[in-house]
């Protein structure tokens, strides 16, 4: 029994493939071609003056800070959406890979979130991040420098090929549960390579 199980697990060990992400956009970011009702672009909702992001070949080299422009009740929740999307034939469609956070300000340090893992770790002032969130106006978003590694690791099933793009979104509600008018929506936009082993 034990060897057909270690045989499973290595078989399914074989069978998981890593890409690298080539960045098309060297801003990185890209406005949303189709956001929520509302949604603005990232520096409509960041300042970002004071924060640097360089798309070397090892990966973005991030250091500096963000400030936030927007303004929300610090009671608001903040729902992000992670989306994965693939060209084909001449249009976007999407795949199965999406993340829903209906309460991100909740689950932003969770060291099990995917975001934490490639970028809310490397804030500096922790503390207070967690009890404003990115809702406040003029709070400051400090980082430790950091390179985000653009690599996906052990992803199984079909092979990935071609233009790929992520569209992540931001929306507001208040105690109510009503939406804000305002969301933030962005895209980055990227070439899967495998990674020969």
């Amino acid at each position: 029994m034990f060897k057909i199980l270690w045989i499973l697990a290595a078989v399914t060990n074989i069978w998981a493939t890593d890409y690298n992400a080539i960045i098309e956009d060297p801003t990185i970011y890209t406005p949303c071609e189709n956001g929520p009702p509302g949604s603005v672009f990232i520096h409509d909702a960041f300042n970002m003056d004071n924060m640097k992001l360089d798309l070397e070949e090892d990966g973005i080299h991030v250091s500096g800070n963000a400030t936030v422009k927007w303004n929300f009740d610090p009671t608001d929740r903040i729902l992000s959406r992670f989306s994965v999307m693939q060209f084909n034939r001449g249009s976007w469609e999407p795949t199965v890979y999406n993340v829903n956070n209906p309460d991100f300000c909740a689950t932003m340090f969770d060291k099990d979130q995917y975001t934490y893992k490639y970028w809310w770790k490397y804030v500096r002032n922790r503390e207070e991040i967690q009890e404003k969130c990115i809702k406040i106006k003029d709070t400051v978003l400090e980082f430790d420098p950091f390179i985000m590694v653009l690599q996906l690791n052990n992803i199984r099933g079909v092979d990935l090929r071609g233009r790929y793009k992520a569209v992540v979104s931001y929306e507001a509600f208040d105690k109510n549960n009503v939406r804000r008018p305002t969301s933030l929506c962005f895209e980055i936009k990227s070439e899967l390579e495998k990674i020969k082993t």
